[in-house]
């Protein structure tokens, strides 16, 4: 019976893999380690063969958890921005280019005198950049995402990717095309992937890999996402004014819109799934913050003394160090953490209180671009697990906030993979 569906996860650091049933339940996750990426000053690569080896290892890792004929579709999540140039048969012919790989600086001012401003590929990371230099390589005919390589390795097609991942290459969400202008950097479109719509189907698995999986020949392939957007599907989000924060070392937010939202100044781009629009922007302030006062222990033991239903009335920025983007652009930002009360509950208090109202800043940014009006907020992150926080950012916030379904990239994947592999 074909009653699951996977989705895969593939970083710079290991796979994930999760196996999820028609409930949208996890039947069994399996995790694969990988080498880290080598660093050689700015460039950082990594041999796509190494993916291939994580993506064997936790598929074999599956197997034991679960029958693999019982499953009916696939899809692939991978890092944001990783590249890799293959040949003619989908073999990769350089190492790949990771998201944070430095562009050359020849390529970087070439892509800046031809992209729009508002394009998703600007800066010295430039994926667009980084695809100018693979395509100087020997032998190389395409240039692939890393999830477009891995999905490939189930479906034989090495000539398709999907708006999600192509965004930042310069793929135009709006009019669903790659732009002409791109031919102006020196990069023929042909050199670039098919697109297709997130969660549209690719195609059946080939003979090739349903022999080495042990997957049923009918088992569906379907266009993935970047990590980002997995894990913002993994919450349960999946309506306009959805919206996902993560508090990590800095604060990420995510909001679901019917339509789509630039602001380059701001960070702020969108990416397209389906018919719904993802946007968000990431702001310096966060968990690293609080660590420069506070372990996690003394976070725990002092946020139980605390009334989040009284306000302190401190006006915080909280910052590590000077600068900000979001919901502010001003990279001179100097962090404002004074005064400091001689209470340490009451410190901690405050700073909770001045992150929630920039979280609060924050969205209502996105609204003022033309985003819809704030109806909920999962969160993820080290800091969702504190209820004293939570109290406090829901006051300021003026929406219910919840602890998400799920953080898991591979399971936000998967629910793509469930609609069009088991909705009929």
């Amino acid at each position: 019976m074909s009653n699951l569906v996977l989705g895969i996860d593939v970083g710079t650091s290991g796979v994930r893999i999760a196996a999820i049933d028609r409930a949208a339940e996890i039947a069994a996750l399996a995790t694969a380690a990988m080498p880290p990426a080598p660093r050689q000053g700015d460039r950082i690569t990594q041999d796509a063969l190494v993916w291939a080896r994580g993506l064997d290892d936790a598929m074999m890792r599956l197997s034991s958890m679960i029958d693999l004929t019982r499953v009916a579709a696939l899809a692939v999540d991978g890092t944001s921005g990783t590249l890799v140039g293959i040949d003619d048969r989908g073999a990769p012919m350089a190492a790949g280019t990771l998201y944070n790989d430095r562009a050359d600086d020849a390529d970087i001012a070439a892509v800046a005198r031809v992209a729009p401003p508002k394009a998703a590929v600007h800066g010295v990371t430039s994926p667009l950049a980084r695809a100018m230099r693979l395509l100087q390589t020997s032998g190389v005919v395409r240039v692939l995402h890393q999830a477009d390589w891995i999905a490939a390795q189930f479906s034989g097609r090495f000539d398709v990717s999907d708006e999600s991942n192509a965004l930042k290459t310069g793929y135009d969400p709006v009019r669903r095309r790659w732009p002409d202008w791109i031919a102006a950097t020196g990069v023929a479109l042909p050199k670039l992937p098919a697109v297709v719509r997130a969660g549209s189907v690719i195609g059946q698995l080939s003979p090739t890999a349903s022999q080495k999986f042990g997957l049923p020949a009918k088992t569906v392939v379907v266009a993935g996402m970047t990590d980002g957007c997995a894990a913002f599907m993994a919450t349960g989000a999946a309506k306009p004014g959805d919206a996902v924060t993560s508090l990590g070392s800095t604060l990420v937010l995510k909001l679901a819109s019917q339509v789509p939202l630039f602001a380059p100044e701001y960070g702020i781009y969108s990416h397209r799934i389906g018919d719904l629009w993802l946007a968000g922007g990431a702001s310096n302030t966060g968990g690293a913050t609080l660590s420069q006062f506070f372990s996690s222990e003394q976070l725990r033991e002092i946020s139980a003394r605390i009334d989040p239903g009284t306000s302190t009335g401190l006006d915080y920025y909280p910052l590590p160090a000077p600068g900000e983007r979001f919901p502010i652009n001003d990279p001179a930002l100097a962090p404002r953490l004074t005064p400091r009360p001689d209470d340490d509950a009451a410190f901690l208090q405050g700073l909770f209180e001045s992150i929630a109202r920039i979280e609060a800043l924050g969205y209502r940014r996105l609204s003022e671009l033309g985003g819809p009006s704030l109806t909920g907020v999962a969160t993820v992150g080290g800091g969702a697990a504190n209820e004293v926080w939570r109290r406090i950012r829901a006051a300021a916030l003026g929406v219910p906030v919840v602890a998400s379904l799920n953080d898991e990239a591979a399971v936000g994947v998967a629910r793509l993979a469930l609609r069009a592999g088991l909705s009929s």
